[in-house]
């Protein structure tokens, strides 16, 4: 079994997080999730100087333009920053900015040792020696996708909703590392994830069925498959046909929707049951699911 990672807070960040100005909308701290940090927020101008993390730093700009000065080891630069542009730092590396004007952002942290599970899944050569370039301002569409994705989770506020972190964080790694890191082309394998040994997705199946009740992550169910997160999730796409996360939540609905029709147990009391994290969480994606309300179904059934 993988050791379970530890929760990542704000405070193994680099520190413009905690600037006066900072004015926080919401964040992952106190959600358990380990593979990533996250958190959406409104700068107020400021200027910096951050120590290095170990960790890789996105920041995505949701609004603008506005001018960021960046300092780093090898000289300085300023930009104009626009909506959708991104500030790329790799761990390891110290910086200073300058923010001057207020801005809401996104910023993202995702863990080395994620990084490096998912570059020896995609390259044929050591891992431990693929760097994650810096970026000022460039823009990458899929990445932007990934992350407002995060940021629509942290709004959300599911505590149900591990798993698909989990996933979304592999997706920006493996960008990441194929489309901005010191990987050559010919290091990365083609994009032909196999299918899965019957055997490994037979016991990721019964594991998920098993925990259809708890919060459970990718790392989880990958340890019962016997494969890494990024390995599992890739073979059990090209398998199922559906991402780790949604055949989950498929499986929720289908046993919310067998209780409904054959049981007299409250709404809430399924909705625990089946892994949601309260009744008005199963009436949303129930309902997102099927076009209809739980209730609703419910009594067509028993009519």
């Amino acid at each position: 079994m993988s050791p379970v990672p530890e929760n990542f807070t704000v405070r193994q960040t680099h520190g413009p997080l905690w600037q006066p100005g900072v004015q926080t909308r919401a964040s992952s701290d106190n959600r358990g999730w380990s593979s990533l940090y996250a958190s959406l927020q409104r700068e107020l101008p400021f200027e910096g100087t951050f120590g290095a993390v170990e960790d890789q730093l996105v920041v995505l700009h949701l609004d603008g333009p506005v001018m960021v000065h960046r300092r780093v080891a090898k000289g300085e630069d300023s930009r104009l920053i626009p909506v959708g542009g991104m500030f790329m730092m790799p761990g390891g590396m110290d910086f200073g900015a300058r923010v001057s004007g207020a801005v809401r952002t996104l910023h993202l942290y995702l863990r080395r040792a994620l990084l490096q599970e998912v570059a020896a899944d995609i390259l044929d050569c050591d891992p431990a020696h693929i760097e994650i370039l810096p970026r000022f301002g460039d823009r990458d569409p899929l990445i932007e996708r990934l992350i407002l994705g995060i940021g629509d989770v942290l709004r959300d506020d599911d505590p149900t909703a591990t798993m698909y972190v989990d996933y979304l964080a592999r997706a920006v790694a493996a960008r990441l590392v194929q489309q901005h890191s010191s990987a050559s082309s010919s290091t990365q394998r083609g994009d032909y994830p196999t299918t899965m040994a019957k055997g490994r997705l037979g016991k990721a199946i019964d594991f998920m069925e098993a925990n259809l009740d708890q919060s459970i992550g990718l790392l989880a169910i990958s340890d019962a498959a016997g494969l890494s997160p990024s390995h599992f999730a890739r073979q059990f796409r090209a398998s199922v046909g559906q991402a780790p996360h949604q055949y989950l939540m498929q499986r929720r609905v289908e046993t919310a929707k067998r209780r409904l029709a054959e049981t007299n147990a409250g709404i809430a009391e399924i909705a625990i049951a089946c892994g949601f994290a309260n009744q008005e969480h199963l009436s949303r994606l129930f309902k997102r699911a099927c076009g209809t309300t739980p209730a609703a179904y419910r009594k067509v059934r028993r009519d």
